[in-house]
């Protein structure tokens, strides 16, 4: 029975594990000396460090090497790194607001105070060794998070040698090598049970209090944006209930009332040749009231009000990204960002950097081009096989609804246009899962292929390319449905649809009820199912993982500890990409809510219940299944900004065309003020069904064998009749409908970006409160520190009045002299006739030991 050991600390119990590299056996003597001459050039930076030998191990044969940083050598990068530590508490009474707060009683969306304790908040500054004393340090060991402690252990590892060559630097290099395995923080306890006499980690802390799914109801890192969304959908689609049982269903009630079709009169045109038979209209009597259910007038306005909403949101979270900024201490922040080691391993012309000022590697203009374009080419590529599963799924929706237009049963025949859009949505969703797996492995190999200089470099241009991808490959097939289906077909006797497979695609037709319902099944499959199998995949692979690193690493029976390093190393190796799969999800969500969101308005309903679940499911998955991340800074979400905007920016585009062309909302409009003599809806569908001339099916067309042909037959379409001039050309009705279809979309976008720019102008993207703030840290910071030099000099001036002989109080005025000087050196004691220089940027949080870092 193995014993687990959940120490923290060295062996000697008093210094803390702040960092763990671990490592193999290799056969190369070479890099076996880089490991040992940069463990040593560790030692001599400063750090302590304590080996685990590989015979402790439950495999046998990975050692650990524990690193602990001393308080000089955390104090001296802190003042490098500029961290930003606590001089004052905050003497802004802090006002209690909400609903709950109105009502004076507890908030049941609030944690467990009395399990996390709300934190005293403090203005910070730089932390700076010569002004200690004006810092709130009430314990060395605890003044530096732990977080902090191993942000500050990475960026020495990142910056020690390894050999004399002017590129041997850094852990990177080592890690990409292979010469250590990995390198982490350690987790602070177990999540799964309580400490020594009940104590909690904030492991446990934040299982109990964020990751548990009995906490599924309570507050969130951030502001749930799609509670309006959601609560407005929900009322569009009850309003949509109502409108199908009420008196506004005009076109409904003439497809579903036998007798207004006098019995059946109003033959539909067959669907295909040969096979499928005339078909009375009332048929498509279930399709048309799913068809109004989403395709009505209110559906008008919830579309403007998604505009604003996805407006809203980018403004809402520039200020609430201001406030993290401000928060975290990064409103000023710039990385110094390292040359990735793929870099220079694959690089071999240098030249001396303009900045440093020193050699590096460099990749010509002509290679970076001819890496581009071979890149470029792959995309186009795999975006041309894309369009191809996309044709293949419409094959499969012509074949299918051939084949249940020859059922005999009726039942099948009514529903043979549903039950098509919902399976092929559905082998187009598995579609989507497969390709999924092969997208991201081309990604990977074509961005590697581009050499990118830096990570940032790297993970935009894996980015911007994935997410290219991912776009074609969820809306494509819902592009086609909402602005292509149907668009192709001219009429039943058309002898062209014939002559090729493209050609087939003008038979891929709408129901007489339109093809928004199509657009809504396909829609809701593609985003739910997507939710249920991204959650459970995330959750699934994970636990197998840890399961089989476990399984096959204890195999050594000399070892009975099982100790808190080793158990973090059999978890998930969290990577920079790590949370790049949790960021696409997030983005391709927002575009199903925002860009088809007029043909399914219950789309940020599910979207906010996926939410709730798979936020306490990632909780879970990154608590118990994935290694401690290692602090980094980050300013912003980077690129993911841009991509949200451009999609933001397109759905006002996509809700415009998808109202005016694939819903009837503009061809009714049309019918009851240029048509109906009553205007109203009266006579809407038999006004919006062309008539073709039975007499012109050619022997390979036209219905099933032993079939009696009417005279003629309808089909959804503005063309003129047979006996017209021109015959079955487009009518004046649809140049009417046509001409006012164009009028909507300028107007809709125009009234939209106009109001929606107005309204993003109307609000700062600070805070005024933040921004107060901000002002307020920098006169107190100036305030404690003259008060602080204030001290010294008189500290100093009393101890040499306490001197007894002159040169003591000489050494007294040199002394006061010394600090008068330190004090006016000081660029925030200066007279204003020298103005301060810019104040670097600083990081840290404004509360001490704040569990949040």
């Amino acid at each position: 029975v193995r014993r687990t050991v959940e120490t923290l600390f060295f062996r000697d119990n008093k210094r803390r594990i702040d960092f763990v590299l671990v490592y193999k056996d290799i056969d190369d003597e070479e890099e076996t000396q880089r490991r040992k001459i940069f463990e040593q050039n560790l030692v001599e930076e400063g750090l302590e460090l304590e080996e685990e030998d590989k015979s402790q191990s439950q495999d046998g044969e990975t050692y650990f090497v524990k690193i602990h940083a001393p308080w000089d050598l955390l104090a001296r990068y802190a003042e490098i790194m500029k961290l930003k530590k606590p001089i004052k508490k905050e003497d802004a009474e802090k006002k209690k607001s909400g609903f709950f707060s109105w009502l004076g009683v507890k908030d049941p969306f609030q944690y467990d105070h009395s399990r996390i304790p709300q934190e005293p908040t403090y203005f910070s500054t730089g932390f700076n060794r010569t002004h200690v004393d004006q810092f709130i340090i009430k314990d060395r060991e605890s003044f530096f998070s732990p977080s902090q402690r191993s942000l500050i252990v990475w960026e020495i590892l990142l910056r020690v040698r390894y050999n004399d060559n002017e590129l041997g630097v850094g852990i990177s290099r080592l890690l990409a090598n292979d010469i250590y395995v990995a390198a982490f923080p350690l987790h602070d306890g177990r999540y799964d049970r309580d400490g020594p006499n009940g104590a909690l980690c904030d492991r446990r802390l934040l299982y109990l209090e964020w990751a548990h799914y009995s906490n599924f109801y309570k507050k969130q890192p951030l502001h749930v944006m799609l509670i309006p969304a959601a609560i407005l959908g929900s009322f569009t689609f009850i309003c949509g209930i109502f409108f199908v049982f009420s008196d506004f269903n005009k076109p409904s009630e003439e497809i579903c009332n036998r007798e207004s079709n006098s019995t059946g009169t109003i033959l539909m045109c067959p669907q295909c040749d040969k096979h499928c038979d005339y078909w009375p209209l009332y048929e498509s009597c279930f399709n048309s009231q799913i068809a109004f259910l989403f395709d009505n007038p209110i559906t008008v306005f919830f579309s403007i009000a998604m505009s604003f909403w996805a407006t809203m949101f980018l403004e809402l979270w520039k200020r609430k990204q201001a406030v993290i900024q401000w928060q975290w201490d990064l409103e000023n922040y710039e990385e110094e960002e390292e040359l990735r080691p793929e870099f220079e391993e694959k690089v071999t012309t240098t030249r001396i950097n303009p900045v440093t000022n020193k050699p590096e590697p460099y990749l010509p203009l002509w290679s970076r081009v001819s890496r581009l374009v071979a890149s470029g080419s792959v995309v186009l590529l795999m975006l041309l096989l894309m369009a191809s599963a996309v044709f293949g799924v419409i094959l499969y929706r012509m074949a299918v609804i051939i084949s249940m237009y020859q059922a005999e049963s009726q039942l099948i025949r009514r529903n043979a246009k549903l039950a098509t859009a919902a399976t092929a949505a559905c082998i187009n969703l598995v579609i989507i899962i497969i390709l999924n797996y092969f997208y991201e492995k081309v990604v990977v190999w074509l961005t590697n292929l581009e050499v990118p200089r830096t990570e940032t470099e790297y993970e935009d241009s894996f980015t911007l390319k994935m997410f290219l991808f991912q776009f074609v490959n969820y809306y494509s097939s819902l592009i086609y449905v909402a602005f292509f289906k149907g668009r192709f077909f001219y009429h039943p006797g058309d002898q062209d649809a014939r002559s090729s497979i493209f050609g087939m695609m003008r038979y891929d037709m709408c129901d007489p009820a339109g093809c928004l319902y199509e657009l809504c099944v396909q829609l809701a499959i593609i985003m739910i199912g997507k939710q249920i199998f991204n959650n459970i995949i995330e959750i699934f692979l994970p636990v197998m993982r840890v399961w089989w690193n476990k399984r096959k690493g204890h195999n050594n029976e000399m070892s009975e500890a099982y100790t808190r390093w080793e158990q973090d190393y059999d978890l998930d190796p969290f990577t920079r990409l790590s949370l790049f799969n949790e960021y696409l999800e997030m983005v391709i969500q927002y575009g199903f809510v925002t860009l088809f969101v007029a043909a399914f308005p219950l789309a940020p309903l599910f979207a906010l219940l996926n939410n709730v679940v798979e936020i306490r499911l990632d909780a879970y998955k990154y608590l118990s299944k994935s290694r401690r991340p290692r602090a980094e800074r980050i300013q912003d979400i980077g690129i993911w900004f841009n991509i949200l905007k451009a999609i933001t920016y397109l759905s006002v585009l996509s809700n415009a065309v998808v109202i005016s062309y694939t819903s009837d909302f503009i061809p009714r409009l049309v019918y009851m003020y240029g048509y109906s003599p009553s205007h109203n809806l009266e006579g809407y569908i038999n006004n919006s069904l062309a008539v073709f001339n039975t007499s012109e099916y050619t022997i390979a067309m036209g219905p099933a064998e032993n079939t009696d042909w009417p005279d003629s037959c309808r089909y959804r379409a503005y063309r003129k009749g047979p006996e017209e001039d021109k015959p079955y050309s487009f009518n004046q009705q649809f140049w009417h409908v046509f001409t006012a279809r164009l009028a909507f979309i300028l107007i809709f976008e125009h009234v939209v970006f106009l109001l929606t720019g107005a309204v993003a102008m109307s609000i700062p993207d600070v805070p005024v409160e933040v921004r107060n703030q901000m002002m307020r840290e920098k006169k107190v910071e100036k305030e404690t520190l003259f008060e602080n030099e204030m001290k010294k000099i008189k500290r100093e001036r009393q101890q040499g009045r306490q001197a007894t002989s002159p040169e003591d109080d000489n050494g007294m005025n040199v002394d006061l002299g010394e600090g008068l000087r330190s004090a006016s050196a000081n660029p925030r004691l200066r007279s204003p006739r020298h103005p301060p220089p810019p104040p670097p940027s600083y990081t840290s949080p404004h509360s001490i030991n704040d569990p949040r870092t």
